[in-house]
């Protein structure tokens, strides 16, 4: 419900559109709107028992919290020896009073407590829903949208939107609905008790209480969002660093990076520095405030004392109301300050649920059925940024269980035709189809489910080998996940580490080398099994000698399979029963290896360039080899 009407908004404002920097200040009535469906469960019986019965325990609570000062009241004019007749035999003296005061405040302070733990599965279950809902939005929003984000501030909006929705959803019944019942509970007693000049009096402190908290209270909204703002900075820069600490290494960057923190901690610092000084104006005047107010109805009591019209108990009785009013009234300026500075931490993460996935299922779209495989590119129009185009009517057709391998130079959109199979964009022009189904009208889920991708750059979760390679086909049998590792040629590595398929790989799997990466994530292809494979420089981080094994265990899972191949390696692909050569986004020669050659273009000065490269290294090898061999036998 809540995503629906926030990417309604988000059409509305274009929200899609705008930057986190340039995010307008939420409003708090829209926010508290938003969050109502998650605070009141609907449709959780229990959990709708729960508010209604924590409602309960709040009015009672605090109409037992009333009757604490006319305990103290009745206390002080029984030791005055005034008033006795008023109250109740049994409950006449002092002493009786006093045990009355503290029996009262045992009996507030366990409904209160009561009322808390009842609330606590409302409110923990507010955040897990709305958490939960992000995240999944964050998985359904488009590739462009996450390449555009750092992923350290993503995390950190998540992290801060799920605190303050616990925040709200806490202070929303421990401080705001029984503040307010204290409020109309106090003036009552102060107007039927006394007169309505009290009432009055309190009344006007309660309100200018409140404007000073109000106004001081969005003054700071602008330091607190500059000081998140910093935060999410320096968080950024934390994990941009730490990510990537082998390249920092290798260029003897930690001064550098160290740099880069302290600039951001040091603009964080002094926006602390800012907020915790307006902090201390907020509570100065806050307190000036009441202790003004108090005072002038302490004062107006002894003169009604003096008079004959007030009882010394009347003025206990005021006190105590006046004191034990400070505390809500205290907690309702933390109350509206953290209502608002929630609000300020929980508008990105509203603004991630206000946008629209880029690519999205058309209405009532069915599941793409595959029954041969066949991949047919029509006239394909691409590009990322309308100034630099990146497909320019690309058209080529793969048979079902053949092989087409993609080459070409750096940026010529080789990888571009992947993203696009697997609909991370969409075409601007043409048309993708498999087995005569265009791609744009099918589920995004059936389609990813049918294709298999190897990618060039293989991440891997920071959880054990099986884990990783379990991730192809989360059902399958254990003998399924040796065999596909079997298949791969990472088997014999697995049962050398300690813990085989429990090892772990570290993050981002740091822990294996760029060639165990790869064959991880060629097994968890293979289990994957689809009817259509991509191997996007699938053997880049491999040996000589691995890649020649990694590619005919390839082989064998490409047989009778559609498989694109996109190579910067021409050797790994001469077997390919078509290649076709890209340029500057159009196919500029197309055939198999040995026509491509005959034809003297493109492709073959490629071929040229790469067997004279090979050949060089190879010298360069024996060159060395010898080198090692004429020490050896000198010593």
């Amino acid at each position: 419900m809540l995503r629906m009407g926030s990417r309604a908004s988000g059409n509305r404002g274009g929200a899609s559109a705008a930057s986190e920097a340039e995010l307008k200040e939420a409003s708090l009535v829209a926010t508290i709107a938003h969050l109502w469906p998650y605070i009141w469960p609907k449709g959780r019986a229990d959990l709708e028992r729960r508010v209604m019965l924590s409602f309960a325990l709040l009015l009672v609570g605090k109409l037992v919290n009333t009757a604490v000062p006319y305990a103290f009241k009745w206390a002080a004019d029984a030791v005055e020896h005034k008033g006795a007749e008023a109250v109740p035999p049994l409950l006449a003296g002092a002493v009786g009073f006093t045990i009355l005061y503290g029996f009262l405040r045992i009996v507030y302070a366990l409904l209160t407590q009561a009322r808390d733990a009842l609330f606590a599965a409302v409110a923990m279950h507010a955040v897990k829903r709305l958490a939960n809902d992000v995240f999944v939005h964050m998985h359904e929003l488009s590739m462009r949208f996450h390449i555009s984000r750092k992923t350290g501030g993503l995390t950190r909006v998540l992290e801060r939107g799920r605190d303050a929705i616990e925040t709200l959803s806490r202070l929303v019944m421990s401080s705001g609905a029984p503040t307010a019942v204290e409020f109309l509970l106090v003036l009552a007693v102060l107007a039927v008790q006394l007169d309505w000049r009290y009432a009055g009096v309190t009344a006007l402190t309660i309100v200018a209480y409140l404007a000073y908290t109000a106004i001081a209270t969005n003054w700071r909204i602008a330091i607190r969002r500059s000081m998140n703002d910093s935060d999410v900075d320096a968080n950024v820069k934390a994990i941009d660093s730490l990510l990537n600490y082998e390249t920092v290494k290798y260029f003897s960057a930690e001064a550098r990076e160290a740099e880069r923190y302290d600039k951001s901690m040091e603009r964080y610092r002094r926006a602390s520095i800012d907020s915790y000084t307006s902090l201390a104006v907020l509570n100065a005047g806050q307190a000036a405030i009441f202790t003004i107010g108090l005072t002038v109805v302490m004062a107006m009591c002894v003169y009604d004392i003096n008079v004959g019209k007030a009882s010394v108990g009347d003025f206990v009785l005021i006190n105590a109301l006046m004191i034990q009013l400070y505390q809500p009234l205290n907690f309702m300026g933390t109350f509206y300050r953290e209502v608002r500075q929630a609000v300020v931490d929980i508008e990105r993460m509203f603004s991630i649920l206000g946008q629209n996935p880029e690519i999205a299922d058309r209405p009532g779209a069915p599941a793409l059925a595959v029954e041969e495989g066949n991949v047919v590119f029509e006239d394909v129009v691409f590009h990322y940024d309308e100034k630099r185009p990146i497909l320019r009517g690309v058209s080529f057709e793969v048979k079902p269980g053949k092989t087409l391998a993609i080459v070409g130079p750096s940026g010529a959109g080789k990888s571009t035709i992947s993203r696009l199979m697997f609909r991370f964009y969409e075409p601007q022009g043409g048309r993708i189809l498999i087995d005569g189904q265009d791609i744009l009208a099918v589920t995004q889920k059936s389609l990813r489910a049918a294709v298999g991708m190897v990618p060039q750059d293989t991440v891997l979760f920071n959880d054990s080998i099986g884990y990783n390679i379990r991730y192809g086909r989360w059902d399958a049998t254990e003998e399924e996940v040796r065999e596909a590792a079997r298949l791969a040629q990472i088997d014999g590595f697995i049962a050398s580490v300690p813990g085989g398929y429990e090892a772990q790989v570290g993050e981002r799997g740091l822990k294996l080398s760029g060639g165990e990466k790869q064959r991880v994530a060629i097994a968890r292809t293979i289990l994957k099994g689809p009817p259509i494979l991509i191997l996007d420089e699938a053997t880049s981080a491999l040996d000589s000698f691995t890649e020649h094994e990694i590619q005919e265990a390839l082989r064998g899972v490409a047989k009778g399979r559609t498989t694109l191949v996109i190579a910067h390696r021409l050797s790994t692909i001469v077997d390919a029963d078509e290649i076709i050569f890209l340029d500057h986004g159009r196919i500029v020669e197309r055939g198999t290896h040995q026509e491509l050659l005959d034809q003297r273009g493109e492709y073959a000065a490629m071929w040229n360039r790469q067997r004279e490269a090979a050949e060089a290294r190879a010298k360069i090898i024996a060159a060395q080899e010898d080198e090692d061999l004429e020490a050896l036998e000198a010593e």
